[in-house]
């Protein structure tokens, strides 16, 4: 990559399984390493990932052959995420008792994102989970 340019966005097609994981941690961290001050997202841009990648893998409802996608992009000075999957299962937060084992996922998501949200893919099939993240001075 010439000096002075930084990767504006990057997508990838992983295998749905949970042990894709670490691939797409991986791209995380090449993609941050990329941009200026990349570092200030990272440790909470991989902990949302994974959290994202994770419910996408284990609430799919879609076929076993589909891939899950994960998108990275700057959105002014905020990093955005994206996990897209074929599924139809809209995320929910949900309440969990201190003895559960799961469950706690999205909460992690809703409390370091600065927002996120849930939307239906334009292509019609599936849906895609995003978390803009600020950077962490």
């Amino acid at each position: 990559m010439p000096i002075g340019c930084r990767p504006r966005a990057f997508v990838a097609r992983l295998d749905s399984r949970i042990e894709s994981a670490p691939l797409a941690r991986y791209l995380l961290r090449a993609y941050l390493s990329g941009l200026p001050f990349g570092e200030r997202y990272r440790d909470t841009a991989e902990l949302l990932l994974c959290e994202l990648f994770a419910n996408a893998v284990q609430h799919s409802d879609a076929p076993d052959d589909r891939h899950i996608e994960v998108h990275f992009a700057l959105a002014g000075s905020r990093l955005r995420l994206e996990v897209h999957d074929a599924s139809s299962g809209q995320p929910s937060l949900r309440t969990v008792a201190p003895d559960d084992e799961h469950g706690r996922g999205l909460f992690l998501v809703d409390e370091l994102a600065e927002r996120w949200g849930c939307t239906v893919r334009p292509c019609g099939i599936g849906k895609f989970v995003w978390a803009l993240i600020a950077p962490v001075a």
